[in-house]
């Protein structure tokens, strides 16, 4: 896509994932790695090599913050083709940025709770945590249980899974066995009940020109077929 609309991205990723922003720059080195290196001492996020999900988010965290501030040299190879905003990086991973979203959500909660006149609707209070943390707990599924549990379509040298047959909570991540085997594919999907949401939007910003796809890479996928169960 353009600078343009890099930077339109950039701006909408804050908006969306608000106190639990991500930066793409970082967070695609590290993607980058956790391919490379799938459930090896490598990897940047792997149950193979942590106590417990709460040890290997620490880890990414560390792993992470180390890349975001420039504390470890990276090599070349993952350099490639990212996109960086300097600007949008430092609000996003500012404190205080992350603490007055965090205000936000509670406000909000508070005010549609109180409107309502229903008690029952504290349960809601319940999801705020998650809330606060969307984007580590966006890792956790991906990255600890669908390495765990579920189901495959491709036999990989990693114990990538495809967490849900039909993936309605993650958009199309949770088929991450499809991701690890086709890995530069923008179609998680393979299957034909696999159906990917995000890949219907790809497609529709391709169509108004807004990124551009590479096609040869899409025509290669399709030769690819599941593994027999």
């Amino acid at each position: 896509m353009s600078k343009f609309w890099e930077k339109v991205f950039y701006t909408m990723s804050w908006a969306f994932q608000g106190s639990s922003f991500l930066s793409p720059y970082a967070y695609g080195i590290m993607h980058r790695m956790h391919h490379a290196f799938p459930d090896t001492e490598k990897d940047v996020h792997s149950p193979k090599f942590s106590k417990n999900l709460f040890d290997m988010m620490w880890k990414t965290k560390i792993i992470y913050n180390n890349i975001l501030y420039n504390k470890v040299e990276i090599e070349e190879r993952w350099l490639g083709q990212l996109p960086y905003w300097r600007f949008m990086e430092r609000v996003g991973d500012n404190w205080f940025n992350r603490l007055a979203w965090g205000i936000f959500y509670s406000v909000f909660y508070i005010y549609f709770i109180s409107i309502s006149g229903d008690n029952s609707w504290w349960f809601l209070y319940l999801l705020l945590p998650i809330h606060y943390v969307m984007g580590p707990f966006h890792g956790v599924i991906i990255n600890w249980f669908a390495h765990i549990y579920g189901y495959v379509n491709f036999k990989v040298r990693d114990t990538s899974k495809n967490f849900l047959p039909v993936d309605f909570l993650m958009w199309g991540e949770s088929y991450h066995n499809n991701h690890h085997r086709r890995g530069n594919s923008p179609n998680f999907g393979v299957r034909w009940w696999e159906i990917d949401p995000a890949w219907i939007v790809i497609k529709i910003l391709s169509f108004l020109r807004i990124i551009k796809l590479n096609r040869a890479v899409i025509d290669k996928d399709k030769d690819i077929v599941p593994d027999a169960w």
